[in-house]
Order: structure tokens, then sequence, then C-alpha cells
């Protein structure tokens, strides 16, 4: 009884792979398409039965039709799933080894990578990917010796669908970890998207970076310009990523090169405040009220200063010596920009309530009108100002020499 119902198993099964090889486009699609409504989840083993002991003549016709075909997208989807069944079946890692060894890892990497791809079909090519990667390190380094690394990276930078974005970010999370060959290459990675054109592949970049910050155990210096320059955004969300990755690197060796670098937002150059993007000043485009990136910068500096001096007081003290007090008088003179004005009073506000030296050379540098109204509303003391004590902070002289250590 077992060996006829073996060998009717047989027969069908002869009978689906003859229909392939002579099947049309159509025909091998709803081949594909039945596979794939069939065999959702299901183990190696499962699928040897399904197949009478002959899957992989099935595997070795999909692989070799994929890449026949993935440049002209071809039932490409459809290809992609039916893989994916077999690269995820638990006890079916033969499966993986035999779709490796015809140099399946490169094709779904030109596929994340063609421009003319869609996104679902990247997506899909994505969670194969991750499959692979999730059998072990050995895997994961088959990825990134075959340039995967770079190659996700770029998916994630120039990708329009927040679903491939996120499954290029959970790639890189998961090349990272348990990889120690690779893991710094992931790292450098990752900065080199905070300054891509994308906001959302910001965010994503800059929260992977604080996964796997403690992965590599050293900050790279390299990352701290494009993280500060993502403070310029008006992306709230990669804002705040921004913010708790600069916290995350306080912890590390560069922690003074952002302290000074944030003290330096405070005080934009001359050349950066007259700069305007050309779309500002075009005649044919709609007018637009966003302010200028680097008050953004600014304000968000003052705002990052705040909650690193609230959460630690040697940090407090370190910002002092690089002379936030001076730059946060400045920031609050700025009357280009009312968010600058509010968040720097805010933040000295903190300073002067906890340092009493700081607390001191305010009020001279303010006098004593303007101190009082800056104390009793420090949140809106802008609304109150006028042009001449907005000048006043602007070209204040303050300095705090028993603190004074420069920041090398």
């Amino acid at each position: 009884m077992g060996s006829a119902k073996q060998q009717t198993a047989m027969t069908r099964v002869m009978h689906i792979l003859q229909e392939w090889d002579k099947g049309s486009k159509v025909v091998r699609q709803k081949i594909l398409q039945d596979f794939i409504s069939q065999n959702q989840n299901k183990t190696g083993p499962e699928l040897e039965q399904e197949f009478a002991h002959a899957a992989s003549l099935f595997l070795t016709r999909l692989t070799a039709w994929l890449r026949l075909t993935y440049m002209i997208g071809t039932s490409l989807n459809e290809q992609l799933r039916a893989i994916s069944i077999f690269l995820s079946a638990a006890s079916g890692h033969k499966f993986m080894v035999e779709f490796l060894e015809v140099g399946g890892v490169l094709t779904l990497l030109e596929i994340i990578g063609l421009k003319q791809a869609q996104e679902k079909n990247k997506t899909v090519a994505l969670s194969c990917l991750h499959h692979i990667a999730n059998a072990g390190c050995k895997y994961k380094e088959l990825i990134c010796e075959s340039y995967g690394i770079r190659a996700v990276a770029e998916c994630l930078a120039k990708s329009k669908s927040e679903e491939t974005q996120d499954a290029c970010r959970n790639l890189l999370l998961m090349l990272a970890q348990g990889n120690p060959k690779f893991e710094m290459q992931v790292y450098k990675g990752l900065i080199a998207l905070l300054p891509c054109s994308s906001p959302k592949a910001q965010q994503m970049a800059a929260h992977a970076l604080r996964i796997v910050q403690p992965i590599v155990k050293q900050a790279n210096v390299n990352l701290i310009d494009p993280l500060l320059n993502l403070l310029k955004t008006l992306h709230l969300e990669v804002q705040f990523e921004a913010i708790e990755l600069i916290k995350e690197l306080m912890n590390y060796d560069v922690r003074e090169l952002l302290l000074k670098g944030l003290v330096t937002l405070l005080r934009p150059s001359k050349e950066d405040t007259i700069s305007r993007p050309e779309i500002l000043d075009d005649p044919n485009v709609t007018t637009i009220n966003a302010p200028l990136p680097v008050f953004v910068q600014q304000a968000a500096a003052a705002k990052t200063i705040g909650i690193l001096a609230r959460e630690s007081t040697e940090l407090a003290e370190m910002l002092i010596q690089a002379r936030v007090v001076h730059n946060l008088l400045y920031a609050m003179g700025n009357q280009d920009y009312a968010d600058s004005q509010r968040q720097a009073s805010i933040t000295l506000e903190y300073f002067c309530s906890t340092f009493p030296m700081v607390d001191d050379h305010v009020r001279v540098a303010m006098g004593e009108t303007l101190y009082d109204l800056f104390m009793s509303c420090p949140d809106s003391l802008y609304v109150h100002m006028n042009h001449i004590q907005a000048d006043v902070l602007v070209s204040n002289k303050v300095n705090i020499p028993n603190l004074i250590e420069v920041i090398n």
C-alpha cells in the first residue's frame, strides 16, 4: 500500500516537472502559485515528502529560471517567494546549500540593486538573504564577502518603500551581530548612510548605529560630522534618533569632540547664515517659509546640550569648559529663528539654576531687567525681548575663567 502511494506521488511530481520543462511562462507561473499556496511554513522533510524525495529537482529548475529571467522580471515575485519557502524550511539545510552553490547570494544581491526591480520583489529578495544570514556566522560572512553590506546599504538609501527599507535595516543588523569579521564593516556602512537624501534611511541608520555601537565597542570619529549634520533636519523622527545616538556616544572617547561640536553649532558662521539654498530664491517656486537648516541645527544643538547636561553633572561641567554659556547667550539673541532662542533660553536656565558661578556671570551679562525677565519665563523670553536686548546677548563676552579649559 505504501509503495503504491509512493508511486502515485512520484508520478505526480514527474508530471509537474515535465509540465515545467515544456510549459510557457504562464504555465510556470501557475505551478509556482500552486507551490506557494500549498507549502507555506513546511519543513525540509515535509517538502521532500511532497515531492517524493525529488524536491531538489524542482529547486534546480527554479534557480536556473531565476538566473535567466531576473533582469526582465518574469514571474520574479513568485520565483523569489518559492525560493524563500525552501530557504526558510526547518531541517532543510540541503536546499540552502544547493541554492548557494549556484550563486544564489549574488543573484539576490543583484536583484535588490536593479533599478527596474519592483520594491515588493526587492523585499522578498531581502527576506531570502535574511534566511541565509540566519543560518549562522559562515553564511553571514558569505553575504559580506559578496559585497552584500554595500548592496543592502545602497538599497536602503535609494528605496522608496518603507517595507523594503525596514528589511534592509534588519538585515544589516543581523550581519553585524555574531559576525566579528565584518561587524566593523557594517558599522562603517551605517555611518555612510547618515548623509543620504532619504529621511527614513537616515532615521533607520541612526537607530541601527545605536544597536551596533556597543557591538563594535569603539566609536569612529568619522561619525561625528554626519551625525551633527542630522540636527539640521526638519524631520523630528530623524532628529530624535540623532539625539539618542549622541547620548549613546557619551560613553565613548569621542564625547569631548561631540560636546565641542555641539557648542560650536550654537554660533553659526556668517557664511552659513548668509547662504541660502537656490530653490528658496527661485521665482517660479512657491514661497517656502522654512528656516535655514543652520538655524534648525542651532536650536537642536541647544536642546541636545540641555538633555546631556541634565543627565550628567560631569557632562554639564565639560560643556561649561567648552564655553557653552557664551554661545547659549548668542543663540538666545538670534532673532532669525524663535526656536533657537527658546531652546537656548531653556537650557541656559538649567545651567544658571545648577551652577551659581554661571548664574552670576549671566546676571552681569544680561543686566538686572533682562535677567529678571529671563528667570521668570525662560521658555518665552524671546517674545518679550527688544532688539537692543537681543544685541546685548549676541555681543556678550561671558568668560568663566575658573572653569575654562578648552577641550583639545
